[in-house]
């Protein structure tokens, strides 16, 4: 009985025991895998921070580090980024620049664009004769590309399109009073023009002298000679506008030439150019390239006297503009100044643009045109406006000789205010809802024909890339 009891109690011990030894196994082996996996968890960290010094040294060796690497002008190695602008011209370095960027060993290419999907009526009211109205959607898209050469050289290549012919139409669109170009043959009247399939094609060259002076050289085929300030379509204080301006063909219509040629010579902030180039303007055949003639010239004097602005003046000759009037020649002179700052946040700048444009053709054809706008972009949210007063004669306007006579000329007021708003942001793309409405006062001679104070208005959506941080 006794030994019974003793060989009971040695089963119970070992009964209660095993569950126990078991258990300290277990978590034996457990804080052996736990460790093993802290000690591999270490050497992957190692491993990848052994990567990322590697990829940061590949990406200074191969020039691709452009968190820490300032990137510079398109014609200059000195310059900074922000001063790019359409064909060889200025912009103040405190202007935003919307685009993606992209490295391919010393290779800097930059994607820009603009779409507005819309629908436009102009004069609302039917205030005169003259209004339309039209759903279309402007655009352009433009691959910029730069690179070092040697120690001290600077090639850069543009190309731009525009599905203007497609989207927009053969005669453009329905704009109050806006003259320029012709479709089947008849000038365009109170109608913007659309642009050409292909709106540049370029190359540039410039070799520093030392850290303050340049010289460089353009070709384009199309491209845009040294003539007035930026192109609207580049201008930050346009962006936000779907609409050209109505003195475009006395400011920079020479945007989109067949057959440019430019040499300028920088010193510190100051730029001195000159440009040979086809004078007419581009042909109603808008997927094709016109014949380089070289037949005008022109001259550009451009100063930024701070990082907030940029002043310009420029005189051309140009030769047989217009195809309707082969024997009319035009002497252009323009002046501006633009205007930008970077106010305090993301993505919040002012930009302004005061622009004068003359064409002088004779004693009895001479007209100014004046441009004042201004945007304010506060993040996702903008808020624009632009004024115009033009002279435009009876003829462009589309009356006879006899209702007028032969020199008479009109002023033009137009004023225009609108706004736009993030909807979404796609990645890289922004998507902005956006509406403008324009009030149009002519002299008083047009009352019969536009209306004393004709309203036209418009609703869009904006697609644009984000901006860019140099």
């Amino acid at each position: 009985m006794k030994h019974n009891f003793y060989l009971l109690w040695l089963l119970l011990t070992a009964a209660t025991a095993s569950p126990a030894a078991a258990q300290h196994e277990q978590h034996q082996k457990q804080k052996q895998v736990q460790d093993t996996t802290r000690q591999m968890q270490h050497m992957q960290h190692q491993q990848q921070g052994m990567q990322q010094m590697d990829h940061q040294a590949h990406m200074q060796h191969t020039g691709m580090q452009h968190e820490s690497t300032p990137m510079s002008h398109a014609f200059s190695r000195n310059l900074p980024m922000t001063r790019n602008a359409s064909g060889t011209g200025w912009l103040p370095d405190e202007s935003p620049m919307y685009g993606n960027m992209y490295h391919r060993g010393n290779w800097m290419l930059m994607l820009h664009y603009n779409l507005f999907l819309r629908y436009n009526r102009q004069d609302v009211f039917e205030a005169g004769n003259r209004g339309d109205s039209q759903f279309d959607a402007p655009n352009w898209l433009m691959l910029m590309g730069q690179r070092p050469v040697g120690e001290k050289g600077l090639f850069r290549f543009s190309g731009m399109i525009s599905l203007d012919p497609l989207t927009v139409g053969g005669n453009g669109y329905p704009l109050l009073f806006q003259t320029g170009e012709t479709y089947n043959d008849q000038p365009l009247i109170d109608r913007q023009h659309p642009h050409d399939l292909f709106s540049e094609l370029s190359i540039g060259y410039t070799h520093m002298l030392s850290e303050e002076a340049d010289v460089f050289a353009y070709l384009g085929y199309p491209g845009e000679p040294a003539l007035s300030n930026v192109a609207f379509m580049h201008r930050p204080s346009a962006l936000n506008n779907p609409d050209s301006p109505l003195g475009h063909h006395w400011q920079d219509a020479t945007h989109i030439t067949f057959g440019v040629a430019t040499l300028g010579f920088r010193y510190r902030n100051i730029k001195l150019e000159g440009s040979s180039f086809t004078g007419r303007e581009p042909d109603e055949a808008r997927y094709g390239f016109d014949k380089p003639r070289f037949d005008s010239r022109a001259v550009r004097f451009t100063y930024n006297p701070t990082a907030n602005w940029s002043l310009q003046a420029s005189h051309a000759y140009v030769k047989s503009p217009e195809v309707g009037e082969p024997e009319e020649d035009v002497y252009r002179t323009t002046a501006s100044a633009l205007y930008g700052r970077e106010l305090p946040g993301h993505n919040r700048f002012l930009t302004t643009t005061l622009n004068w444009g003359y064409n002088y053709v004779d004693a009895h054809h001479k007209e100014h045109s004046v441009l004042l706008e201004s945007n304010l972009q506060n993040d996702r949210f903008a808020v624009y406006g632009r004024y115009e007063y033009i002279q435009k004669s009876a003829e462009e306007l589309g009356f006879e000789e006899d209702e007028f006579g032969h020199d008479a000329l009109f002023g033009v007021n137009a004023l225009t205010v609108g706004a736009n708003r993030q909807l979404v942001e796609l990645g890289t793309v922004n998507l902005h809802l956006g509406a403008q409405a324009s009030v149009f006062r002519g002299s008083s001679e047009l009352h019969a024909e536009y209306g004393e104070l004709p309203v036209s208005a418009q609703v869009y959506l904006r697609v644009f890339p984000k901006v860019m941080v140099p």
